[in-house]
């Protein structure tokens, strides 16, 4: 099983349509860093999920 769990990034942002702008938003930023190397396998979007469930990435939510 991949980690994170959808279970650990809906406790972060509890709107999955949310989560998944967010997680798209943040892999097309780390797509365009020029520095970044990614590992034999990953994927940024998988890098963007890890930094949403370490807390490194959030969002404001207004209400």
């Amino acid at each position: 099983m991949k980690e994170p769990t959808v279970d650990k990034l809906m406790a972060r942002i509890p709107s999955k349509y949310t989560l998944v702008m967010v997680a798209s938003k943040r892999a097309r930023q780390l797509i365009e860093m020029p520095d970044l190397d990614f590992e034999h396998g990953s994927k940024p979007i998988m890098k963007a999920l890890e930094e949403i469930a370490t807390g490194d990435v959030g969002c404001i939510i207004a209400e």
